[in-house]
Order: structure tokens, then C-alpha cells, then sequence
């Protein structure tokens, strides 16, 4: 997960995959590396942080997260 220390979202989303059981999420501190910026920019085309994959696929935001998480599909996700 692309993320900044003080980012709402970013916590909101590691939240919710720790209550999903997800006990290791790796962070990359995009406020701390620029370059992690520029390359999380490249991969996804967005500006904003959190940006999620999970299992290598990307899931998009804190938005996005949720709303797998709303009809159910991110516990597929989680389960590969």
C-alpha cells in the first residue's frame, strides 16, 4: 500500500484489512521516499494516497477498498 504517515485514508484502509484479518500490509511511505511518488504515479496514473494491491493486483483507493468490501468481494480478494 502506497501511503503518507498522517493520510486518514491510508489508516482508514489499513483498518479495515486488519479487520479483515490481514496482519501484514507493506507500507511504502511515498511523504518520506519522492521517488516511491513518482513511480506509485506511473503504476496507477493517480496522485493520491492510499493506492492498494492486494496479491499483486491493484484495488484502487480507500474507496474502492471499501466498496469491494461493501458486496463482498474483497474477502475473495484476501482469500487468493
Amino acid at each position: 500500500m502506497y501511503c503518507t504517515e498522517t493520510c486518514p485514508y491510508c489508516v482508514r484502509a489499513e483498518q479495515l484489512l486488519q479487520r479483515k484479518g490481514v496482519r501484514e500490509i507493506e507500507k511504502m511511505r511515498v511523504d518520506s521516499q519522492p521517488e516511491l511518488r513518482a513511480a506509485m504515479m506511473e503504476k496507477t496514473g493517480r496522485r493520491t494516497v492510499p493506492q492498494i494491491y492486494i496479491g499483486g493486483e491493484y484495488v484502487g483507493g480507500y474507496d474502492e477498498l471499501a466498496s469491494l468490501d461493501r458486496v463482498g468481494k474483497l474477502a475473495e480478494l484476501l482469500a487468493i
